[in-house]
């Protein structure tokens, strides 16, 4: 490919509304435009790095005895109602109707659309296990879309589905994508960490993430990881063992002591001349639409995932001001915020981590205004609440597999990897009939790869100040071949040269044969990407070439020939 015929426009500017490093250079490297919020024109540039992806998606799926198919876009809302998340999936689904009034949704994601085929074209065990996988445009209404192809309304992916006959099927089928996703990642040249991670509206028993670490502040997820075990976990999975604190009060007994303007936790200690940790913190959430009271040690902070799946609820919030005291007035109290506590609470579902467990003699709201209840007991003056790991784990605390301790990093998340169970086929009545002639429901997995995500992910681990720094195993062109000028004869001669023997020999190659400065081409290949740059300049009196590697910035003096014969070499070690 000419530079002159390929259809690209390079930015100077950084557009006002990109974010993150990814969505800057995806646009100044001229690899797509914005068309609305969310949703993106993929030019010719971008749309060769994600064939790329795809195509080592399908080697790496295939190779495990995944098989391609292709499902609908637009799906009817019948099966969402039958696997019961039409009314709870929430806002991000893209509903619509067609002319008849019928509703639908377009596709987030396909495991109604995959219960239903297996339901009806799977009558036998005979025909498990099998695995489903397409590639495909999906559609979520983000309520903000940000970060450019990190959190987009319409985005590629790659989706596969497994059905077994037991969990131990289910688990061959978990670990076989493990192994998959482990080698596509890397084939992308992006080394990834398996993590543990929510199923989210996903659902299931067990899922990872497989998440690029960034190496910066530009990943989206923080990864709580061990420093001495393979342990990791996204900060909304993440659990870890405590470091040790006082729990016990010197109260001699319980009883109600004003404590004036003292709405939070540090002014609470700081009057009772008490440490956080045996201060019992109570905070009101609202829970698809309903209150709810979180019981955590104060020096402890909710995990706003984790307190979700133990309320069972789509959706959670910190309540406002006007809605904890409406829930007060309901109680019988008057109680403003900053004094909440369980005592006396009806009406409401109350829950609690289990850092509140061991506390003794222990300070707590009481629901009244500048009071709290002091040298509180479970059992004795207060019941204590269902437990559940609710708690933020932190950088430091001990790892919950050995003795080390918790390290973070920023992570994005490019796959995931989920352990769906009878979650869909019993909703679905998708059945099987077993060897023993019974009827038995699917054992289902789940596992996702973004395709544009990856790509993004990619630009946000490789890049500097002057812009994309692509493996070269996704990277749209292997090389750009820049004369210096092109009104020299001998540097446009020997440059059409080496470009005519590399695109025989198989290699992806650019010509920019634009009668533009040097300047000007050169920071242009580096703005791009493209892994290796061969120049013919002013070394050609000496009868060379240079060789650059945009990964290292290492420069090579060489002739056109060896040039040419190392770049064929390169592009062996990745076919």
């Amino acid at each position: 490919m000419k530079m002159s015929s390929l259809f690209v426009q390079t930015l100077r500017e950084v557009p006002s509304d990109a974010e993150v490093v990814s969505h800057q250079l995806l646009l100044r490297g001229g690899y797509m435009r914005k068309l609305a919020g969310g949703i993106y024109t993929y030019l010719p540039l971008m749309w060769r790095v994600l064939k790329k992806i795809e195509n080592i998606v399908r080697e790496e799926m295939d190779k495990e005895g995944a098989q391609e198919l292709l499902m609908p876009i637009v799906q009817p809302k019948e099966l969402w109602e039958q696997s019961g998340r039409w009314a709870v999936y929430g806002k991000e689904l893209m509903r619509l109707q067609d002319r008849h009034g019928k509703e639908m949704a377009l596709g987030p994601t396909h495991e109604e659309v995959i219960t239903a085929l297996a339901r009806d074209e799977i009558r036998s065990y005979r025909q498990l296990p099998v695995n489903l996988y397409q590639i495909q445009n999906k559609f979520r209404d983000e309520i903000r879309p940000r970060f450019g192809l990190l959190r987009g309304r319409e985005f590629i992916m790659k989706d596969a589905y497994s059905f077994d006959v037991d969990e131990a099927g289910l688990d061959v089928a978990y670990e076989k994508m493990a192994r998959a996703y482990t080698k596509i990642f890397l084939r992308c040249g992006l080394e990834t960490r398996m993590v543990r991670s929510d199923s989210g509206a996903i659902g299931g028993s067990v899922s990872h993430e497989f998440m690029v670490l960034t190496k910066t502040d530009s990943g989206e997820n923080d990864v709580l990881y061990c420093d001495k075990c393979s342990y990791a976990a996204n900060s909304n999975n993440a659990t870890s063992k405590m470091l040790p604190a006082e729990l016990t009060g010197r109260f001699e007994k319980a009883e109600i002591v004003d404590t004036p303007h003292t709405r939070t936790i540090e002014e609470l200690a700081e009057f009772l001349k008490i440490p956080s940790t045996i201060i019992c913190k109570a905070l009101v959430y609202i829970a698809d639409s309903k209150p709810a009271i979180a019981l955590i040690r104060g020096d402890q902070n909710v995990e706003e995932i984790k307190l979700q799946n133990a309320l069972g609820a789509n959706e959670i919030r910190i309540a406002t001001s006007e809605e904890i005291l409406e829930l007060m007035n309901k109680n019988g109290f008057s109680a403003e915020p900053g004094f909440i506590g369980p005592k006396g609470m009806k009406n409401v579902r109350i829950v609690a981590d289990f850092s509140v467990k061991d506390l003794k003699n222990f300070v707590v709201g009481i629901n009244q205004t500048d009071k709290h209840l002091v040298g509180a007991n479970w059992g004795v003056d207060i019941d204590l609440p269902e437990l559940f790991d609710i708690r933020l784990a932190q950088v430091g605390e001990g790892c919950p597999e050995c003795d080390g301790h918790l390290m973070i990093t920023k992570g994005i998340e490019v796959g995931n990897i989920f352990k769906l169970g009878t979650k869909y086929s019993k909703a679905m009545n998708a059945t099987f009939t077993a060897e023993d002639g019974k009827e038995k429901p699917f054992i289902m997995g789940c596992y996702g790869i973004g395709i544009s995500r990856t790509a993004a992910a990619a630009v946000e681990r490789y890049h500097d100040e002057h812009g994309i720094k692509w493996p070269v195993q996704i990277a749209p062109y292997h090389v750009v071949v820049v004369p210096v000028s092109d009104q020299d004869e001998q540097q446009m001669s020997v440059a059409s040269d080496i470009y005519e023997k590399l695109q025989k020999a198989g290699v992806e190659v650019v010509l920019d044969d634009r009668p533009e400065r040097a300047g000007v081409k050169f920071k242009d290949a580096d703005l791009i990407g493209f892994p290796y740059r061969i120049t013919a300049g002013k070394t050609l009196s000496e009868g060379l070439v240079e060789f650059k590697i945009r990964e290292t910035g290492e420069v090579m003096k060489l002739t056109p020939d060896e040039a040419v014969e190392k770049m064929i070499e390169v592009v062996k070690t990745i076919s």
